[in-house]
């Protein structure tokens, strides 16, 4: 399979912030949609974007929290919004389109990880449901309100060499494995922009997707102090270990991804550090994109089926 997947020399790196990536770059008068823009790496994007002086959306499950988290932020709004829950995606959606303005930036960061087997909606799993459906639904519903130019930023993970998209069992239904649905969230979120480049482009939309690095933040809430440490995140005191990312670190990827001019007449690709990445070494190595993940035929697949799951379908 031919691949966009190659590094474009950057310039930047893992070490980079997204403070360092928005150098120079004037987002005035952009408009931004940042799901989870008040946690984690969210929080740091949020933040650097409104600094560059774009105008921000963050939709929130937990609103009280979010007012918290982003008191003092200039440029921002918060809304109500549950991804795991179709009627709020609409809700949402419907909003927005009402206030008749138009999205430049969108950036789905929200997301849950290896969490207990949940069930939403009409009996999905949670992973898939909130990590994908989700945005797969708010991006369809928001899509009349994109403006040519516009960039979709999926935010994938590493998590995608777990494993494939699983057809034929999305709903693990057969055994539930919170690691294989969290893989399975995450290649979808990889599938998700490759489609969505494919069908948008003609429209001066571009899509990425993107690992951002391994940050501990609220994301690891469902891991216990020993899987922390098997994971290599911390170490038997509960210490941040070498190799992980700082939040602003984290965020660098989806800001760059977003808004950088070096990505220019580019997307469909998925990105980490900052960079076009490489394809999986063959070895099993866990840096660069598993061919699943950017297969153009099972992205048509899974677009195909999350519309009928979710009843929308912009294109």
């Amino acid at each position: 399979m031919t691949t966009a997947q190659h590094k474009i020399g950057s310039g930047f790196g893992a070490t980079s912030t997204a403070a360092e990536v928005l150098a120079g770059i004037d987002l005035t008068g952009k408009l931004a949609i940042v799901t989870g823009g008040y946690s984690g790496i969210g929080l740091e994007t949020t933040r650097a974007l409104t600094r560059a002086g774009a105008h921000v959306v963050v939709p929130a499950r937990r609103r009280a929290t979010a007012e918290e988290a982003l008191r003092g932020f200039e440029n921002v709004e918060i809304d109500e919004l549950d991804l795991g829950n179709l009627d709020s995606v609409r809700a949402f959606a419907g909003r927005f389109l009402a206030s008749g303005r138009g999205i430049d930036i969108f950036i789905g960061s929200a997301g849950i990880m290896a969490s207990p087997e949940t069930r939403v909606g009409p009996g999905w799993e949670a992973q898939f449901a909130t990590n994908h459906l989700g945005h797969f639904a708010l991006v369809n519903r928001l899509w009349p309100a994109f403006t040519p130019g516009a960039r979709v930023v999926s935010v994938s993970s590493r998590g995608h060499h777990y494993g494939p998209v699983r057809f034929d069992d999305l709903e693990f239904r057969q055994g539930y494995d919170k690691w294989l649905a969290y893989g399975q969230a995450k290649t979808a979120n990889v599938l998700f922009a490759v489609q969505l480049d494919k069908l948008a482009r003609e429209h001066g939309v571009r899509a990425f997707a993107l690992h951002p690095g391994r940050i501990l933040t609220e994301l690891v809430r469902h891991l216990d102090r020993q899987e922390l440490v098997d994971a290599g995140m911390v170490d038997e005191a509960g210490q941040v270990t070498g190799g992980a990312k700082t939040p602003e670190q984290g965020a660098a990827t989806q800001v760059w991804a977003a808004t950088s001019p070096q990505l220019d007449g580019l997307g469909g690709v998925y990105l980490e550090d900052c960079e076009i990445a490489e394809p999986a070494p063959a070895d099993g190595g866990r840096t660069g994109v598993k061919d699943y993940a950017i297969d153009p035929v099972l992205a048509e697949r899974l677009w195909t089926v999350s519309a009928e799951l979710t009843g929308v379908d912009a294109f």
